[in-house]
Protein backbone atom coordinates (compact mmCIF):
# COMPACT_ATOMS: atom_id res chain seq x y z
CA UNK A 1 0.00 0.00 0.00
CA UNK A 2 0.93 3.27 -0.90
CA UNK A 3 1.32 5.99 1.80
CA UNK A 4 -0.78 8.16 -0.26
CA UNK A 5 -3.78 5.98 -0.07
CA UNK A 6 -4.39 7.24 3.16
CA UNK A 7 -5.11 10.60 1.40
CA UNK A 8 -8.57 9.36 0.31
CA UNK A 9 -9.67 6.96 3.15
CA UNK A 10 -12.01 7.40 5.20
CA UNK A 11 -13.78 5.16 8.08
CA UNK A 12 -16.49 3.16 6.33
CA UNK A 13 -18.79 3.20 9.27
CA UNK A 14 -18.12 6.71 10.68
CA UNK A 15 -16.60 8.42 7.79
CA UNK A 16 -13.53 9.36 10.20
CA UNK A 17 -10.91 11.43 8.33
CA UNK A 18 -7.54 10.89 8.50
CA UNK A 19 -7.35 7.98 9.73
CA UNK A 20 -4.27 6.36 11.84
CA UNK A 21 -1.87 4.20 9.92
CA UNK A 22 1.03 2.09 11.73
CA UNK A 23 3.71 1.16 9.38
CA UNK A 24 5.16 -2.62 10.74
CA UNK A 25 6.93 -3.33 7.84
CA UNK A 26 7.48 -1.63 4.86
CA UNK A 27 10.20 -1.86 1.63
CA UNK A 28 11.51 0.71 -0.10
CA UNK A 29 11.78 0.93 -4.14
CA UNK A 30 14.29 3.80 -5.31
CA UNK A 31 13.77 3.13 -8.60
CA UNK A 32 10.41 4.85 -8.44
CA UNK A 33 10.41 8.74 -9.50
CA UNK A 34 8.35 11.32 -8.30
CA UNK A 35 6.68 12.71 -11.85
CA UNK A 36 3.70 14.63 -11.07
CA UNK A 37 4.28 17.47 -12.09
CA UNK A 38 2.75 19.67 -8.85
CA UNK A 39 3.84 19.11 -4.91
CA UNK A 40 2.24 18.09 -2.62
CA UNK A 41 1.01 14.82 -4.44
CA UNK A 42 -1.63 14.48 -1.50
CA UNK A 43 -4.31 16.88 -1.17
CA UNK A 44 -5.73 16.97 2.45
CA UNK A 45 -3.50 14.17 4.35
CA UNK A 46 0.58 13.23 4.15
CA UNK A 47 0.12 9.97 6.34
CA UNK A 48 4.35 10.27 5.12
CA UNK A 49 4.48 13.10 7.89
CA UNK A 50 1.30 12.17 10.28
CA UNK A 51 0.29 15.93 9.11
CA UNK A 52 -2.86 17.96 7.21
CA UNK A 53 -1.32 19.25 4.36
CA UNK A 54 -3.10 22.83 5.12
CA UNK A 55 -1.80 23.28 8.22
CA UNK A 56 1.44 23.05 7.11
CA UNK A 57 2.97 26.30 6.73
CA UNK A 58 5.16 25.58 3.50
CA UNK A 59 3.24 22.26 1.64
CA UNK A 60 5.44 22.30 -1.39
CA UNK A 61 8.52 21.29 0.76
CA UNK A 62 6.83 17.89 1.67
CA UNK A 63 9.28 15.22 0.67
CA UNK A 64 6.74 13.59 -2.16
CA UNK A 65 9.83 12.10 -3.95
CA UNK A 66 10.58 10.51 -0.66
CA UNK A 67 7.46 9.07 -0.12
CA UNK A 68 6.49 7.92 -3.17
CA UNK A 69 9.61 5.56 -3.06
CA UNK A 70 8.00 3.44 -0.37
CA UNK A 71 5.24 0.35 0.05
CA UNK A 72 3.74 -0.41 2.79
CA UNK A 73 4.28 -4.49 3.40
CA UNK A 74 2.06 -4.60 6.25
CA UNK A 75 0.96 -2.26 8.80
CA UNK A 76 -3.07 -1.13 10.81
CA UNK A 77 -5.28 0.92 9.76
CA UNK A 78 -7.00 2.58 12.89
CA UNK A 79 -9.95 4.61 13.15
CA UNK A 80 -9.96 6.94 16.31
CA UNK A 81 -13.81 7.55 16.67
CA UNK A 82 -15.19 4.06 16.33
CA UNK A 83 -11.86 1.74 17.40
CA UNK A 84 -12.03 -0.77 14.05
CA UNK A 85 -8.88 -1.29 12.81
CA UNK A 86 -7.90 -2.99 9.74
CA UNK A 87 -4.66 -5.14 8.63
CA UNK A 88 -2.95 -4.25 5.30
CA UNK A 89 -1.39 -8.08 4.51
CA UNK A 90 1.30 -8.36 1.70
CA UNK A 91 0.71 -4.42 0.87
CA UNK A 92 -3.20 -4.95 0.67
CA UNK A 93 -5.31 -3.02 3.11
CA UNK A 94 -8.26 -5.03 4.35
CA UNK A 95 -11.13 -2.77 4.67
CA UNK A 96 -14.01 -4.77 4.79
CA UNK A 97 -17.40 -4.67 6.04
CA UNK A 98 -17.42 -6.01 9.84
CA UNK A 99 -19.79 -9.08 8.32
CA UNK A 100 -17.41 -9.70 5.75
CA UNK A 101 -14.13 -9.87 7.68
CA UNK A 102 -12.38 -12.92 8.22
CA UNK A 103 -11.91 -13.11 12.56
CA UNK A 104 -9.46 -16.00 12.53
CA UNK A 105 -7.14 -14.57 10.13
CA UNK A 106 -7.13 -10.88 11.42
CA UNK A 107 -6.69 -12.66 14.87
CA UNK A 108 -3.46 -14.47 13.56
CA UNK A 109 -2.71 -11.39 11.97
CA UNK A 110 -2.66 -9.48 15.63
CA UNK A 111 -0.97 -12.39 17.05
CA UNK A 112 2.12 -12.09 14.84
CA UNK A 113 2.02 -8.59 14.53
CA UNK A 114 1.57 -7.45 18.59
CA UNK A 115 4.84 -6.87 19.67
CA UNK A 116 5.31 -4.66 17.11
CA UNK A 117 2.34 -2.95 17.44
CA UNK A 118 3.46 -2.34 20.72
CA UNK A 119 6.53 -0.87 20.08
CA UNK A 120 5.54 1.44 17.26
CA UNK A 121 2.29 2.48 18.51
CA UNK A 122 1.86 2.10 22.20
CA UNK A 123 -1.26 4.21 22.31
CA UNK A 124 -3.81 2.23 20.53
CA UNK A 125 -1.92 -1.75 20.51
CA UNK A 126 -3.69 -2.21 23.74
CA UNK A 127 -7.59 -0.87 22.25
CA UNK A 128 -6.68 -3.10 18.96
CA UNK A 129 -5.51 -6.06 20.89
CA UNK A 130 -7.67 -6.55 23.64
CA UNK A 131 -11.17 -5.84 21.73
CA UNK A 132 -10.74 -9.67 21.71
CA UNK A 133 -11.99 -9.25 17.71
CA UNK A 134 -10.99 -8.08 14.62
CA UNK A 135 -13.51 -5.19 14.86
CA UNK A 136 -15.60 -3.16 17.56
CA UNK A 137 -19.00 -5.25 18.13
CA UNK A 138 -20.05 -2.95 20.89
CA UNK A 139 -20.20 -0.02 18.77
CA UNK A 140 -22.11 -1.51 15.80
Amino acid sequence: MKYRLMDVLACPYDKTFPLRLVVIKRTEHPERQYTWPRKPFCEEYCSYRDLKIKEHPKPDTLPCEECHRWEIETGVIYCPTCGRWYPIIEEIPRMLPDELRNEKEELQFLESVGQDLRRIAPDIADKIINQGKPFNLSKK
